[in-house]
């Protein structure tokens, strides 16, 4: 497991994309992991077969754990085997030793973005006569990382059943009959060229009858797939306890530092921004901008950044250890995204020298790459101030948290057709509530008063975005 970004420790494998007997080449993406706040492809830095996988999906794994081992070189298939029964002793099976300074001098790929995933191919099945009968279960298997291939004998197959052949099928087939309890060694495949289908996957497991599932090849799978079926204990459960983990676990984390070290200070301000909701459909309508994403959130961005402009000093971040001030001459705009996973807070580097247009394109890739779950790391890593819409779940306000050694997060409110006084006369206006939490070692009332009012000021006359630029 590598050390996918600064500070992280562990990351949990969230899917693997080959199985045992896939052939890999090197940048070819092989498993997708979460790390404290970002899913990460991670590539394989290697040509050969997959010998074993060390860990199953849904584990967490800490950084420098093995977690697959690959068969390298010209070595026929059975090779792996034969040497493992040959020379049980020995670290490595005799096949790899004449490459074994290659994992030494090239280092793995942290991150598996832009890399194209290699089509897999499976090498002929072929039997593997005097294989082991099962002398290392796959949970045995992480206890010996600096031995990956000897640990890993090429007669177990990819349920942890020893056999003389694997069986085929592809990573959905074997997930379900991991699911149902059913040994792969025992389906009778009917696919092209012997390969497992899920109808067969479903046939087998129509076919077991309660006494054949308890059968001890199967126990362990049994027992798994017994917990899906017991919807009425599930149903009438009073709690159900879910693992902190992942982005929540670190989020959490993060938030209970934030403001327990942070002195926070909240401020609101209501508003009419009727002006700028016009100016959106404007904008939209205009050819100059066409394809591109044109919301009122771009333009509460753009809004931010020139009252950051007019308020240098709310951009700032504390250094404790230094016991000093850090003035930021750029501002990395951060926007809060919830996803699946959790919220996360990637930020946009040097918003205040983007264009509108540059603005808008930025702002739709980090939406996009954030609902996709492919944010990574670095682009969640010294963001200055962050925005946080929650208007988008029909709330008017809230008092949000800083983002960790940020000095101000704004939460934007739902904007709504509301009676206001306009003109001396009371009249529907869309109206919204803008709250800004700061960090009052950073930032004085005063100053955190004048950068908010400033934020309101550009959005209820949009046109100062030009005359205070």
């Amino acid at each position: 497991m590598p050390d996918v970004g600064e500070g992280l420790t562990e990351a949990e494998i969230l899917k693997w994309y080959v199985q045992p007997g896939d052939t890999v080449t090197d940048g070819q993406v092989v498993c997708e992991v979460e790390t404290a706040k970002a899913a990460v492809e991670l590539p394989i830095p290697f040509d050969g077969v997959v010998h074993a996988l060390l860990f199953e999906e849904g584990t967490t794994v800490d950084v420098g754990q093995v977690i697959i081992s690959v068969q390298t070189g010209p070595a026929e298939a059975e090779a792996p085997a034969a040497a493992a029964v040959a020379a049980p002793a020995a670290a490595v099976p005799a096949p790899a030793e004449a490459p074994a300074e290659e994992p030494a001098a090239r280092q793995p790929v942290l991150v598996g973005y832009g890399v194209s995933q290699a089509s897999t191919k499976r090498r002929p099945r072929k039997a593997v006569p005097g294989a082991p009968a099962a002398p290392a279960a796959p949970a045995a298997l992480p206890a010996v990382p600096a031995q990956p291939q000897a640990a890993a004998p090429a007669g177990l197959n990819g349920n942890g059943h020893a056999g003389g052949e694997r069986p085929l099928a592809k990573p959905p087939v074997r997930k379900l009959a991991k699911d149902l309890g059913i040994d792969l060694a025992s389906v009778v495949p009917t696919g092209d060229g012997g390969t497992v289908t899920r109808e067969d996957v479903h046939a087998a497991a129509a076919a077991v009858t309660p006494q054949a599932v308890a059968a001890p090849a199967v126990a362990a799978a049994a027992v798994a797939a017994a917990v899906p079926v017991q919807a009425p204990a599930e149903a009438s459960a009073r709690e159900t306890r879910i693992p902190v983990k992942g982005v929540r676990k670190v989020t959490a984390q993060a938030m209970v530092g934030s403001a327990f070290t942070a002195p926070h200070v909240t401020e609101f301000i209501t508003f009419d921004v009727t002006r700028t909701m016009k100016l959106v459909q404007e904008l939209k309508a205009d050819p100059d901008l066409a394809g591109l994403r044109i919301n009122p959130l771009l333009l509460i961005a753009k809004a931010v950044l020139v009252a950051v402009r007019r308020n240098p000093d709310v951009n700032a971040s504390w250094d404790e250890a230094a016991q000093e001030i850090v003035l930021k001459h750029y501002v990395n705009l951060g926007i809060a995204a919830a996803t699946p996973r959790g919220l996360i807070v990637p930020n946009i580097k040097d918003a205040h020298a983007k264009t509108l247009p540059e603005l808008s394109t930025a702002l739709s890739e980090l939406v996009t790459t954030a609902r996709d779950g492919k944010t990574s790391p670095a682009d969640m890593q010294n963001g200055t101030i962050t925005i946080t819409n929650v208007g988008v779940f029909g709330v008017d306000t809230g008092t949000p948290i800083l983002n960790p050694g940020e000095s101000a997060i704004l939460a934007v409110g739902a904007i709504k057709l509301q009676p206001w006084v306009h003109k001396g006369k009371v009249k529907p206006r869309q109206v919204t509530t803008l709250a800004l939490s700061f960090d009052h070692r950073l930032i004085d009332g005063e100053l955190g008063s004048r950068f908010l009012a400033d934020i309101a000021a550009v959005l209820e006359h949009p046109r100062r975005l030009i005359t205070w630029s």
